[in-house]
């Protein structure tokens, strides 16, 4: 039981365990609602790149995913809201 439990934590935090990850959680935090498309731009990275990270942010419970006509719509979970506060306090 235990070890399952750990097994789930570890996969939240590989979830954010990025800076990469860390920069699209403050980026959906200031702005909700961006395409993968919009969050490779505003981070200059690969489109690839950033839908790799949004899919592991997704596995983890971060980020939700919402149809917005032909593209999907991200936005921060309330967990990642926690987390955000908390790598805040680290600082």
């Amino acid at each position: 039981m235990a070890n399952k439990r750990y097994s789930e934590l570890e996969l939240i935090i590989k979830g954010f365990a990025n800076r990469r990850r860390l920069e699209i959680l403050d980026l959906l935090a200031k702005q909700q609602g961006l395409t993968v498309e919009n969050i490779a731009v505003a981070l200059r990275i690969g489109y690839e790149n950033a839908s790799d990270h949004i899919r592991k942010m997704y596995l983890a419970g971060l980020v939700s995913k919402h149809s917005l006509g032909t593209s999907v719509a991200h936005r921060l979970t309330s967990r990642a809201r926690y987390i955000l506060v908390f790598c805040k306090k680290l600082k």
